[in-house]
Order: C-alpha cells, then sequence, then structure tokens
C-alpha cells in the first residue's frame, strides 16, 4: 500500500496561504482544516493553512512526512440516518516548527496574503508568562509567540493598516478572545513595544471570541487498518469526528465576508455575542449530561446511547432537556428545539461509546455550572422546582455513597473534601441531614442552597425513594 503524499495522491489541490494555525491536534484537524476544506470547496475563498508547532514536542514532522495531507472519517446520525464518511482533506500546505527555525516562523508574518490566526493550545495556551522575553526565540507562551507575529509583520509592512490579522482563538474558555487579547496588551507592555505598534495591534487586529463544538475521537486505533484499506493509502494521520459541528464567532459582519464559511452551508455563526450560543451548549448538552450519568449508571446502563434509547431512563433524559431546561434559555425557541435535537442524535450516535463513568468525574462542580442555574431559573419562571433536575442531584448523592452496583465498585472521583462530606452525611443514616448538608455545603456553592424555598424537602423525597426503591423504579415514578 503506497504512504500518503501529494505524489501519490495528484488529486490533492494546492490553494494560496491565508492562514496561520497555531496547533497541529485532532480537533484542529478534524475541525477547522475540515470547515475550511468545505469552504474552499463550495466558495472562492481558496485558503490553505501553514500549520505551526505551539510547543516544543509535536507532531509537524509527522505532517510533512505526508505532506500535509490526511483523512477524515465522519461518523454519527444525521437526521436519524447513520453516516461514516471518509474524505481526503488537503488544505494543510506545511509545518512549520519555530523552535527548531525560528525566522522561518517569523517570515510567515511577511507573506501579503495572510489574513487569519487560529489557535487550539489548550486551555492553559493563553495565559500570560512574565518570564518571556521579546528575544526568545520563540517565547514559550502562545500568546508570547504571537505578540512576536504580529510585532515582526507590522515592523515588515511599515505599520500598514491593511496588513492586520483577523484572529480565532478556539480554546474551550469563555471569552477566549477577551482573554487572549489582554494577553497580548500584557506582552506589548512588558517589552515595551511602543505606542505605533500598540495602536496597530487595536485598530487593524481583531481579536474574536468562539465557540467550538464537535466531539473529536482522534486516532481511530481499532479502525485503522480498514480506514486505510479503505482509501487505499497508508495514512499515519487518520483522524475521527463525529458528524455534528457548530462553530460560534463573536465577530461583525465584515469579518464573516472575509471567512466565508457560513455561506458554505456549514454550521457556523457570525454573532453580537457568543454567550447565549455558551449557554445552551452547557446547558443542553452538559446539563443532560451530568444527570443522566448516575441516573443511568445506577440504573444498570453503562454508556449514553444506552441510557437514551433505555424506555425508562429515555424519558428521563427527554424530560430534563426539553421540559426542564430548555425553557430557561433565552434564544429563539426554533433555534433551541434544532440544538436539541442535534443534541440527542449525538447522544443516541452508534460509533460512540460514551462511557457514564467518565462523565460522572467531579459531578458535584459539574451540577454546579451546568445544572443549577436551570434549578433557578426554573422556579423563578415556572414557581415551582424541575423535578428531574432535582432527581438527578439526588442520583448524584446517592452514587458518592459508594457500594456496588453488582459486581463493580462504586468509586466516585471527585475533590477529597467533597467525598468525604457525603460519606459523613450517609453515616447519619438519614437522608434529610443528607440532604441539608449537602445543599448546605458553601464550599461547592459558594452558597447556602437550603435557602432556595422546597429545595431540601424535594431532594431528600427523592433521595428517600431511590432507597427504598432502587434507582429504576424511583425513575418510573417521577416521570
Amino acid at each position: 500500500m503506497e504512504r500518503l503524499n501529494r505524489k501519490t495522491a495528484p488529486q490533492a489541490k494546492t490553494y494560496t496561504e491565508k492562514i496561520i494555525q497555531f496547533g497541529e491536534g485532532n480537533f484542529l484537524r478534524a475541525f477547522i482544516d475540515w470547515i475550511i476544506w468545505k469552504t474552499n470547496q463550495k466558495t472562492d475563498f481558496n485558503a490553505s493553512v501553514v500549520i505551526v508547532q505551539p510547543i516544543d514536542r509535536g507532531m509537524v514532522d509527522m505532517l510533512n512526512e505526508q505532506d500535509c495531507l490526511y483523512h477524515l472519517n465522519l461518523q454519527g446520525l444525521d437526521k436519524g440516518e447513520p453516516v461514516d464518511s471518509v474524505d481526503l482533506i488537503d488544505v494543510v500546505s506545511r509545518g512549520v516548527n519555530p523552535y527548531r527555525d525560528f525566522e522561518e516562523y517569523l517570515k510567515l508574518a511577511e507573506q501579503p496574503q495572510m489574513r487569519f490566526i487560529i489557535s487550539n493550545t489548550t486551555e492553559a495556551g493563553i495565559a500570560f508568562d512574565p518570564d518571556c522575553k521579546f528575544t526568545d526565540k520563540p517565547a514559550l507562551s502562545y500568546p508570547g509567540k504571537l505578540t512576536q507575529l504580529l510585532y515582526h509583520r507590522y515592523e515588515h509592512f511599515n505599520g500598514d493598516p491593511t496588513k492586520g490579522f483577523i484572529i480565532f482563538p478556539c480554546e474551550l474558555i469563555f471569552e477566549n478572545g477577551k482573554h487572549l487579547k489582554e494577553c497580548i496588551r500584557k506582552y506589548i507592555d512588558l517589552w515595551q513595544l511602543g505606542e505605533g505598534f500598540s495602536e496597530w495591534f487595536e485598530n487593524s487586529c481583531g481579536v474574536y471570541s468562539t465557540l467550538v463544538d464537535r466531539i473529536v475521537p482522534g486516532y481511530p486505533r481499532d479502525t485503522a487498518a480498514q480506514l486505510c484499506e479503505r482509501v487505499g493509502y497508508q495514512d499515519n494521520l487518520l483522524d475521527k469526528a463525529e458528524i455534528f459541528h457548530l462553530w460560534v464567532i463573536e465577530a461583525p459582519e465584515a469579518v464573516a465576508e472575509e471567512f466565508p464559511a457560513g455561506k458554505a452551508g456549514l454550521n457556523v455563526l457570525f454573532v453580537p455575542s457568543e454567550a447565549p450560543y455558551h449557554e445552551r451548549k452547557v446547558t443542553l448538552l452538559n446539563g443532560p449530561h451530568t444527570v443522566l450519568s448516575p441516573v443511568g449508571y445506577l440504573s444498570g446502563l453503562n454508556t449514553v446511547k444506552e441510557c437514551c434509547e433505555d424506555p425508562v431512563v429515555g424519558k428521563f433524559v427527554h424530560k430534563v432537556m426539553y421540559e426542564e431546561l430548555l425553557p430557561t434559555l433565552n434564544l429563539p425557541e426554533n433555534e433551541l428545539l434544532q440544538f436539541a435535537g442535534d443534541v440527542m442524535d449525538r447522544f443516541r450516535n452508534p460509533f460512540v461509546k460514551h462511557f457514564v463513568t467518565s462523565i460522572m468525574l467531579n459531578s458535584f462542580p459539574k451540577f454546579r455550572t451546568r445544572d443549577l442555574p436551570g434549578i433557578k431559573t426554573y422556579l423563578e419562571r415556572k414557581g415551582e422546582l424541575p423535578q428531574g433536575l432535582v432527581f438527578g442531584l439526588a442520583a448524584i448523592c446517592t452514587y458518592y455513597k459508594g457500594g456496588k452496583r453488582g459486581e463493580d465498585e462504586i468509586v466516585p472521583a471527585d475533590d477529597q473534601k467533597i467525598i468525604d462530606l457525603l460519606k459523613d452525611l450517609w453515616a447519619t443514616g438519614d437522608v434529610q441531614a443528607v440532604a441539608k448538608g449537602v445543599l448546605g455545603a458553601g464550599f461547592i456553592w459558594d452558597e447556602d442552597l437550603n435557602g432556595i424555598p422546597g429545595l431540601c424537602g424535594l431532594l431528600s423525597k427523592d433521595l428517600a425513594l431511590i432507597q427504598a426503591e432502587g434507582m429504576k423504579k424511583a425513575v418510573e415514578t417521577i416521570i
């Protein structure tokens, strides 16, 4: 079987280098580079990507060995129908390692047609490190490297206001653009790069917050051999992702005109604020995950798909999502229903085994950010507590009691202080003490939830029901 490269795959196209991408990992290749590939197909964007390795040790060499070609396997449900596609992604032109060739890295700033910078350097990547120096080759932090590149462009083009960059950070941080911009400003001050550069950065460059959403399992170890047979090449950079994709970019219409992914029929939205979309994702994707997992696991189920397809737990998931969480959001109902339907397809994806035990790591902090706001808003709007969400909290408390599920030992994973608290509360043998103690744990919630009218009583009732009937029968009672 031939190794994949541009000689053995003459069908691969060549485009104009317009995009600098910090990060060569599975997510960016399965999400951003796929979006650029689709945009090239559907519009006259004609853009290719130069990948910059953001840390000392990376896989740029592997990319260059294959002339930056790779196949992407998309699997999932599209409107309920299974899809399993494989495509050759040809938009990456080359990879650059700034740790080995800093001058080659800086030369990227000299290319007049370079216009966009995209990154995913992990949540820790957008951070200001005061130990970075302007003379480092390169600066260790991503914002430091980026500032070096921006300054070189500013000097090379003599401050030309038309040579600024449009910058899309994709790190999983709310308001990632604002965080990155603040880091760059700090480096401008720390390195004393001058008022002229500072003004050029502020007026000629745009740093825009984004929200990204696609599950990317990455290299498909279990099916790699079959996929290589399927495409007819030895491809060491195979990537795998779900069908669903969403990229929300907080930027004006002028930016959308320059980056025409929305015109390519892709789920790329340019919006005035990413906040409601961030809230929608956390509420309708992560919120149900957090409560379905302990309910499903203690009902004898192991994966998210099994939970959604179970005749009892599936109704619980539907109740929580559609009847309790969805009404707490502020986007148009048709948008919310579309997103909820997409989430259910993702939950039922037959190609992905998403084990509920992995979701149950740190369940209490997750419930605080993902589900507690829904409880409060639902109570405020409906005048009553949402039964399913409160039952979900009771299921988490029950899971943290430990013990066994059949032959399996139940071992909760969370902050030791939380685990110790639940152990002590359950040792009282009093479900009301458990409810009151959990809700009153200020170190979990930063407040005393016993102040929420009726919450302690309903939680106590659910805990007693689960203890008396077992999880599955208890779920039947509330649905």
